[in-house]
């Protein structure tokens, strides 16, 4: 008997000491994303997954960090990138693992894969440091079907968009995504999007926009995004939600009341902003749509004809002087290949360097040669069209998540807009810590909860038992944006520690080349999969 207590009592002293967890995170204050208070508490992780939150011994896992009174929150959610082909040359995504960002969302302003499950199939054998989700984006969809046609679709070529659609939820993307100022979807009327989104809708998807304009019409534009969300029973999420253009500075309070309206009228509309003054796109959309129709020769032909090349130019000067400027100088060239000395310098500083006229004209021409020049590929540019004022306005909505609209970059290459190593760091340490717009914990709950929910991120952006562990580790009080639009190439800094699914991917500051992102699929992925088991 009294051998038998003494094999009981070293059982339960084995027990009662071994190692139950794979890490715990010890005394940090947790902000849990739900936007309450934030409160102290160990974290522990178990096959990759948040196991436990508490006060809980060092001794019950096999590893743990200390947290040092700072900040773990869950893992941020980048609802709006653009990483197709950059994640797959980069797949450790350094800018973003270094801003706090676990998952990101892609295939936005109607740009995406058409095959996902090609696409999410070649990331899962490669292997990447971040998770990825994807919407499935329209002016794709339609450039596979239609190509550069300037008209709407017949009706056996909308039901092919429509088909093309559908297959892209059932592969898993999460909703459909528009780039309504850019070709080929400019083209497109809103019943066309419409019976998209009504598909999209079906499979529990998102409705992604990039609006038809963001400066003059801007209400207008809202306007159609809250139609297509009403007439498809869609939610909807309008992308880097702002005003452009000096001459309607100051009317953020007047569309975010717009968006504020939709919802009281039982629409489920949300935006995204990344936290800055200017923006980024190509140049050739400072170009009319019209002229970029049918193709890059078409184009071309249109530049070198005397006639309609002056059409072009007269209307990108009408466009200058609607927006009260007198030139190019907002417009700066971010990546130029085709002569890198050109990056950084405004579309006015290249037409000097040229020796060209000092001219609004020379310049609108400029931009067509620069096009000319690059073969008609992508130019990069950042546009500085924005008031401080909107963007604090915008920020202030508690329906406004953070966002980048940045693909991986290339560390060292070209003059990239800098919200791509630092809009999160940007807002916490800008708007939260210096500004106090906000409070911190609203902050986080807008990099993961909101995101979360928006997309349908069952298990992440709340830290959770039972939730992945996507977790971040950062000082408030140290955060800081690194990147600048004068030096850009920058990682964010004060954030210790990055996790996804349970992986530390950032240690000590450090990226270590580990890759445990994972694919998350949209709802309609899983509804398909229960069908195939025959749930």
């Amino acid at each position: 008997m009294k051998h038998f207590i003494f094999c009981l009592c070293l059982l339960f002293s084995i027990g009662a000491h071994a190692q139950t967890y794979d890490l715990i995170i010890k005394n940090g204050r947790v902000v849990d994303g739900s936007g309450n208070p934030w409160y102290y508490a160990d974290v522990a992780i178990l096959n990759g997954k948040i196991a436990r939150i508490g006060s809980i011994p060092a001794t019950d896992a096999r590893a743990t960090v200390d947290a040092r009174n700072q900040i773990v929150a869950p893992g941020f959610i980048d609802v709006h990138t653009h990483v197709e082909g950059s994640l797959q040359d980069r797949p450790g995504a350094e800018n973003f693992l270094h801003d706090g960002v676990t998952t990101l969302v892609t295939g936005n302003c109607g740009s995406s894969a058409v095959d996902l499950r090609a696409f999410f199939d070649s990331l899962r054998i490669q292997g990447f440091s971040p998770n990825l989700a994807s919407l499935v984006g329209h002016n794709s969809v339609r450039l596979k079907v239609m190509k550069m046609a300037f008209r709407e679709p017949t009706a056996r070529e909308q039901a092919e968009m429509e088909r093309l659609v559908e297959q892209a939820m059932k592969d898993g993307a999460v909703g459909l995504s528009t780039g309504l100022i850019y070709t080929p979807g400019t083209y497109a009327r809103t019943p066309e999007i419409v019976n998209l989104a009504k598909v999209a809708s079906r499979y529990g998807g998102v409705y992604a926009s990039h609006m038809r304009n963001e400066g003059q019409e801007v209400k207008k534009a809202i306007g159609e995004a809250i139609q297509i969300g009403r007439e498809a029973r869609i939610p909807v999420e309008i992308s880097h939600f702002k005003v452009a253009g000096k001459p309607i500075w100051g009317a953020a309070v007047e569309t975010v009341g717009l968006v504020e309206a939709a919802r009281r009228e039982g629409i489920d509309v949300t935006v995204d902003q990344y936290p800055y003054t200017a923006s980024s796109t190509s140049l050739a959309s400072i170009v009319p749509s019209w002229a970029l129709a049918d193709g890059d020769s078409a184009t071309l032909a249109r530049f070198r004809d005397p006639a309609t090349r002056t059409k072009i130019r007269k209307e990108m000067l009408a466009s200058l002087k609607e927006n009260d400027r007198k030139n190019f100088d907002y417009a700066v060239v971010a990546s130029f290949p085709a002569d890198t000395s050109f990056n950084g310098l405004s579309i006015t500083k290249i037409n000097q360097k040229l020796g060209r006229k000092n001219k609004a004209d020379a310049e609108a021409d400029l931009v067509m040669d620069l096009m000319e020049k690059a073969g008609m590929k992508r130019i990069q540019m950042v546009y500085h069209t924005m008031s401080e004022e909107d963007v604090a306005t915008i920020m202030r909505y508690s329906n406004t998540m953070v966002a980048s609209d940045a693909g991986v970059t290339r560390y060292g290459s070209g003059m990239p807009h800098p919200r791509g190593y630092g809009s999160n760091a940007r807002v916490l340490g800008r708007y939260v810590r210096e500004k106090q717009i906000i409070p911190v914990e609203e902050a986080v709950r807008r990099m993961t909860s909101l995101p979360a929910q928006r997309f349908s991120l069952e298990d992440r952006g709340l830290l959770r038992p039972g939730y992945a562990a996507d977790l971040v580790i950062f000082d408030e009080k140290t955060v800081t944006d690194q990147s600048t639009y004068d030096v850009p190439h920058a990682y964010s800094t004060g954030f210790s520690y990055v996790l996804v699914n349970g992986v530390p991917v950032i240690e000590a500051g450090k990226h270590n080349g580990k890759r445990p992102g994972r694919i998350l699929t949209g709802r309609g992925y899983a509804g398909v999969m229960e069908e195939r088991a025959g749930k």
